[in-house]
């Protein structure tokens, strides 16, 4: 598939999905909602893809949503009128889909659900969806002149993009509060200093960095454990109880250790570097209820 608000170009074994309307600071629309669902799921199907970097193109990496649309910006159909129990209901229904549910939602669903690894590259402004977005990915690194923000108070609206549910995870509910009450752009210094992103880099070494970092994910490592543990931990994290997880990680170890598990054993003991045979398009066990 061709994309119109994407460019979608893989490198050994690194995807690099940059955000491409540089003339509106990358704003965000359904179409290019869509085209990052489309992306992320062919992505995490692809055994040639490792690892994946989600960057913008220009001088901004989000700027939100494109204000600018006709109608309801968000793509949403005021003519309905959904109760919980409709939602719950309908929630496949195509009806559902575009004119309920939020799409940056849609969006971090997908990137939750991805098989690879997911490393934002903020290299400028990020705020609204452009924010949002970015806590569904395992780790965000910034240029040092990056923004973030959570600035939907400022419009009349609510927190999106699933990130009700990722932001206190990364930063606690205080902070988490704080900024959505607040609505105040983030530097990168506060942004690390709180969690949120891992580290802030000159802009001309954010790349280098990013894809330094993600071939530290992948290089002799198993495609099916990687994909296998960053599943674990985001399901698993939010489970009642510690035994649920139990459940689950022995299922995984057990079907692992029977795989490249004993290639990766035997290339320890040999002091050589393992040669992984498993694939996460046909090789991934069944170890979720």
């Amino acid at each position: 598939m061709s994309y119109t608000t994407l460019d979608y170009q893989i490198d050994d074994r690194i995807l690099t999905i940059t955000l491409n309307r540089p003339d509106k600071m990358n704003a965000f629309t359904v179409t290019m909602a869509n085209e990052l669902i489309d992306a992320f799921n062919r992505a995490s199907a692809d055994d040639a893809v490792g690892a994946v970097i989600v960057t913008g193109a220009g001088r901004a990496f989000c700027a939100g949503m494109d204000l600018s649309v006709a109608g309801n910006v968000f793509g949403l159909d005021e003519t309905m009128h959904p109760t919980p129990a409709e939602l719950e209901q309908g929630f496949e229904d195509a009806n559902m889909i575009s004119g309920v549910r939020d799409t940056g939602g849609r969006v971090s669903l997908a990137i939750y659900q991805c098989n690879k690894p997911v490393i934002g590259a903020i290299n400028g402004a990020a705020v609204g969806v452009g924010a949002t977005m970015t806590l569904a990915m395992d780790v965000r690194l910034l240029s040092e002149s990056a923004r973030m923000g959570f600035v939907f108070g400022k419009i009349g609206i609510v927190p999106e993009a699933c990130s009700t549910w990722f932001l206190p995870r990364l930063v606690g509910i205080s902070q988490a509060l704080d900024w959505v009450y607040t609505g105040e752009l983030i530097s990168s210094a506060d942004a690390v200093a709180k969690g949120l992103a891992k580290a802030a880099f000159p802009a001309d070494q954010l790349m280098t960095e990013a894809k330094k970092l993600a071939r530290s994910y992948i290089q002799h490592r198993s495609p099916v454990a990687i994909a296998l543990a960053r599943q674990m931990m985001l399901r698993n994290a939010a489970l009642i109880h510690p035994l649920e997880a139990h459940k689950v990680e022995s299922l995984a170890v057990f079907y692992t250790s029977q795989g490249d598990g004993k290639e990766g054993i035997q290339a320890f003991l040999q002091k050589r570097d393992p040669v992984f045979s498993t694939k996460v398009s046909s090789d991934m066990p069944e170890v979720f209820p």
